[in-house]
């Protein structure tokens, strides 16, 4: 009997598997240690020192931005997902119909265009309400991290709700149990690993986004990943280092905190 198939037994495949994970972890490596170098040059080594991170905490321009950030990152984080939450329930516990998969492909437009076309797009429409109503405010770059969340929150929830079994929500229908309720007590719960997937991932979507919101946004509305290419347009220093540091480390707790949860709630 012939041997199953198996891609790691394959010549060369170890090899450039490893080469692969140096190329694409040995420069994180290199930027987290660079951001306790002691020197103001990021290419020499100067001895190890925290007064980089010290600069970044007390550099009142960083604070903002990055407290802009936040705010924008999670009200969009979270109104992307309930709309995605939404948009997933409706292409998913609904039988097949004509225009599906338009409406598959509608939702998914923003990963498919790229993100040039949408920002372009996106400074066009809000410019002329702007005009308009003579609002400038951040609603503008909520509203365009909202709808270019949306994909990235509808794909772990639809395919959540596509491995679920629907057995227990046909035995509540059964048992006369309203739609919402249904909703409430049995598939929430269910759905809740998906919605929590969906939600970090339009969060950090939004939170590391340049394209899109170096078009839209007005004058003192600098996110911390346009603040920081304002830098290094500048010149670099080990302070950017360190506030893509604090950004790694950050990524880093949410995908511990999601893997915890989600073990759990499976």
């Amino acid at each position: 009997m012939a041997e199953p198939f198996s891609i790691r037994r394959q010549p060369g495949f170890t090899t450039i598997a490893l080469l692969c994970f140096v190329l694409l972890y040995l420069p994180i490596v290199v930027m987290v240690v660079y951001a306790f170098n002691e020197a103001t040059s990021v290419s020499t080594w100067g001895g190890f020192s925290l007064k980089w991170f010290t600069a970044a905490w007390n550099n009142d321009q960083v604070v903002d931005a990055t407290l802009r950030s936040f705010q924008i990152a999670t009200v969009a984080a979270v109104l992307s997902t309930i709309c995605a939450t939404m948009a997933a329930l409706a292409t998913t516990r609904t039988e097949a119909y004509r225009g599906l998969t338009f409406t598959y492909s509608a939702i998914n437009q923003p990963l498919m265009v790229p993100e040039i076309v949408t920002g372009v797009a996106l400074l066009i429409f809000f410019s002329r309400i702007k005009i308009v109503t003579g609002y400038d405010g951040l609603a503008y770059l909520i509203a365009a991290h909202t709808a270019f969340c949306v994909p990235f929150a509808y794909l772990p929830i639809r395919a959540r709700l596509e491995g679920m079994d629907l057995t227990l929500e046909r035995a509540a229908a059964d048992l006369y149990a309203t739609p919402w309720r249904t909703f409430r007590c049995v598939t929430l719960p269910l759905l809740w690993p998906g919605i929590l997937a969906g939600l970090m991932l339009a969060f950090v979507t939004s939170l590391d986004d340049v394209v899109i919101t170096e078009f839209v946004k007005s004058g003192g509305q600098d996110t911390l990943p346009t603040y920081m290419l304002g830098q290094l347009r500048r010149g670099v220093t080990p302070e950017v280092n360190a506030l893509s540091t604090v950004f790694l480390l950050l990524s880093v707790v949410i995908v511990t905190i999601f893997f915890f949860i989600s073990r759990k709630k499976d």
